[in-house]
């Protein structure tokens, strides 16, 4: 590090003592920030940038928090749990066919918002206040939809609100952390359901070896092929992912 440190001292001071400069010339940056009450029109698109920007970055949250992809990833590694299959599917695939469920299944709210919000608003008919406060508006009912009351209750009490006396009282930020709520909430109870199949299947298998006498052989080893053999011959993903479409309608 000392070397370092020398050697670039040497080459800030050559010209000095080669040439017989005084001082040595370092570079310089220069910021400078312009006035812009005399160009409002520049400012307002500076902050439309500003603002798309800092919604791009924080896109990933809000696909998980307030679209079906919660509900639907929850069920997905459920079932490979109970299946037993560990990192079969991975995680990859499992994420892929979340996403395009979660697009298929929000294509009617994304249509509502372009042709009620982002239209108008390229086309310049409407400002950006009034495009955000429309595009809000597809998006709350499918919240409220999926929403269950007292999971917004706790979060009224949390933030020490008065309990709102219709939907238009309900904040955004108060309604999607209990959407995100219930979403768990649904999604275990579908885990729950797809437990139990599985589980009768591995006492079946216990039972048999016990009563072999196999005591030292894991009956998960002897069942999961027995899982994946019933799940496909059902046609499992057909109805998993037919029956978590149905379930937002």
């Amino acid at each position: 590090m000392a070397i370092t440190i020398i050697s670039l001292s040497f080459f800030i001071f050559l010209p000095s003592l080669v040439f017989g400069v005084d001082e040595p010339v370092l570079p310089s940056i220069t910021l400078k920030l312009a006035a812009g009450q005399t160009e409002p029109e520049k400012v307002s698109v500076l902050l439309e940038i500003l603002f798309l920007l800092t919604v791009l970055s924080v896109a990933p949250a809000i696909v998980l928090t307030v679209t079906s992809f919660t509900r639907i990833i929850i069920v997905f590694s459920f079932l490979r749990h109970a299946m037993g299959t560990q990192q079969m599917p991975p995680n990859q695939v499992l994420a892929g066919l979340a996403i395009f469920m979660t697009v298929a299944i929000m294509a009617p709210i994304g249509k509502q918002i372009n042709d009620q919000a982002l239209q108008p608003y390229l086309n310049e008919e409407i400002g950006y206040k009034e495009a955000l406060k429309r595009a809000e508006q597809p998006l709350r009912e499918f919240l409220f939809k999926h929403t269950r009351e007292k999971d917004l209750s706790i979060f009224f009490s949390i933030a020490r609100m008065e309990q709102p006396r219709n939907r238009e009282d309900v904040p955004t930020m108060i309604l999607i952390p209990a959407y995100l709520i219930s979403e768990l909430k649904t999604g275990f109870q579908i885990g729950f359901l797809l437990y139990i199949p599985f589980l009768i299947l591995d006492m079946v298998v216990a039972s048999i070896l016990l009563s072999m006498g196999m005591m030292m052989l894991p009956p998960v080893m002897i069942s999961m092929p027995f899982k994946i053999l019933l799940f496909v011959m059902v046609d499992g993903w057909n109805l998993l992912v037919g029956s978590l479409v149905n379930s937002f309608s």
